[in-house]
């Protein structure tokens, strides 16, 4: 987890704390919404992605009332203060960490299999 922090941190330039909490989120919305095998061999390559993506739930009511999917992901990341450009850098550097770790076609299977990913590859 720490890799990938520190990679999101200076590659996104945010706070490694605002890196953790993103982190936690995208983690949350792909174990919810992406191809459930291709998306636990990721977690199962990060140290820590389950502890951030527990964190990541605290949002109590609010998040619930956002709703589900890619859109409210967007509207989580933005209240941590990032904007369109940020979250794209986050998405590509996530996206390259997770072809490191498990490789071009399980990550490929994961873009291709979550709805709305794709335009952040």
């Amino acid at each position: 987890m720490d890799e990938l922090i520190g990679r999101l941190a200076t590659n996104a330039s945010i706070d490694s704390a605002v890196a953790e909490k993103t982190v936690g989120i995208i983690l949350g919305f792909l174990r919810s919404e992406g191809p459930s095998d291709s998306v636990q061999a990721l977690i199962d390559q990060i140290p820590g992605a389950e502890g951030a993506i527990e964190a990541s739930r605290s949002g109590g009511g609010l998040s619930r009332l956002m709703g589900g999917g890619l859109m409210a992901v967007g509207t989580r990341l933005m209240g941590l203060g990032l904007g369109m450009s940020d979250i794209q850098t986050i998405a590509r550097e996530l996206f390259r960490f997770g072809r490191d770790k498990i490789g071009a076609d399980q990550m490929g299977k994961i873009i291709a299999g979550t709805p709305g990913l794709s335009q952040f590859a």
